[in-house]
């Protein structure tokens, strides 16, 4: 597994992943951006056709860890191109889609070929579109939408050329350590400035450590320590840098087994990191993306440690119901409040942690919920207590 950081529709994107993963399964398996088309495989249809740098490229016969350090635009990074949304518009009036299976990689060579043309010449169009094969329209409307669009672009509506590469694709790969101290980000500025990716929820916990920050720091910089405190986390794999394992959650009747894998970047001048994973489900098949970033700050003359946890999560599939519910909400707090108390555990050498299954009540989680919207609708008047 090697450690890449790609840039994805604007979005820094780390990952592991394997040598022989392409762009085009990377994108869909780990980014889950499902536009890009898999039809060939062998980069002649042109239905996995992505942008690399500013450039049009097939992303099945791209390695993934050859665009390390680079920018890709994928069908999903347009929704808010003007370009875009003229192709798109006059796609549907000419008729130029039926199956659609063609037409992410399609409009985006069209997005390229009017950011360069000189005239609205049918033939030119053609050859241009020659890489992008369609079995479906006989091309006739693929061609008519195109050259509306860049006859409205030659009669006065300007079309922002797409920029173009700066280099070649890289035939090395980076060691792992230059690829994380080029994507650093401000870590401590994130966990006080939430991010705004769309679909994503976050949430913030406390909580203390009867130990100095030194120590805390020392153990969390210890993967598979941290990774016993975590209530049904199994680690498989792991370095300083980054791990690979399972994580079992039990909500009622529901088991999930995610297994996946994550980076990890720290900063010992702030002491403060980033966790960043990915996995999957096989049995529910839903899909999970995370960051998970913490601070340590010293209490008590530095005798205890303050850990300030913000989790941002994105859930798809058929468990993606908890997410919009906020029980995913009270699923990560209550792995976090249980993450801590192994911890202390821990560091005061006790060995008993919590079962290799995190097993949750689900209908105490509901009632906790509703309860606690129940007092946020009505106030703190209330004479219940809760237990």
């Amino acid at each position: 597994m090697i450690a890449v950081t790609i840039d994805v529709n604007a979005q820094p994107t780390m990952a592991l992943v394997e040598p022989r993963t392409s762009l085009a399964d990377f994108l869909r398996e780990q980014c889950r951006l499902t536009g890009t088309h898999l039809g060939c495989e062998h980069g002649v249809c042109g239905a996995c056709t992505v942008l690399i740098d500013g450039q049009p490229a097939r992303s099945c016969i791209t390695f993934a860890v050859a665009c390390d350090g680079l920018t890709i635009r994928t069908i999903e990074g347009f929704d808010d191109d003007d370009v875009m949304a003229k192709l798109r518009k006059a796609f549907s009036e000419e008729h130029a889609l039926q199956c659609g299976f063609c037409t992410p990689g399609m409009l985006i060579s069209a997005r390229d070929i009017v950011g360069r043309a000189q005239c609205a010449d049918e033939r030119a169009i053609r050859v241009e579109l020659s890489g992008n094969l369609c079995r479906c329209t006989g091309y006739l409307g693929i061609v008519n939408a195109v050259r509306k669009v860049i006859e409205a672009s030659l009669t006065g509506i300007a079309v922002e050329p797409l920029p173009v590469a700066a280099a070649p694709l890289p035939t090395f790969v980076p060691k792992e350590s230059e690829v994380l101290a080029a994507s650093r980000i401000d870590m401590a500025a994130a966990l006080d400035e939430p991010g705004t990716r769309k679909g994503w929820a976050r949430f913030e916990e406390s909580f203390i450590i009867r130990k100095s920050p030194a120590e805390v720091w020392r153990i969390f910089g210890d993967v598979p320590a941290i990774a016993a405190c975590l209530p049904g986390v199994r680690l498989t794999e792991h370095t300083p840098r980054s791990a690979k394992g399972t994580m079992s959650v039990k909500l009622g009747p529901i088991v999930a087994a995610f297994g996946g894998s994550a980076v990890i970047e720290r900063n010992e001048a702030e002491m403060c990191g980033v966790i960043r994973g990915a996995g999957n489900d096989k049995g529910t098949r839903s899909r999970t993306k995370g960051d998970v970033l913490y601070r340590l700050a010293p209490i008590d003359g530095a005798a205890g440690t303050t850990v300030d946890i913000a989790v941002e999560y994105n859930i798809q599939g058929a468990l993606a119901q908890f997410s919009r519910s906020s029980l995913a909400d009270e699923l990560g707090r209550r792995l976090v409040a249980d993450f801590a108390v192994n911890l202390n555990k821990r560091m005061t050498g006790s060995a008993d942690l919590a079962p290799a299954t995190a097993n949750v009540d689900a209908g105490e989680m509901i009632w906790r919920l509703i309860w606690s919207r129940i007092r946020r609708l009505f106030g703190h008047g209330t004479s219940h207590r809760e237990q």
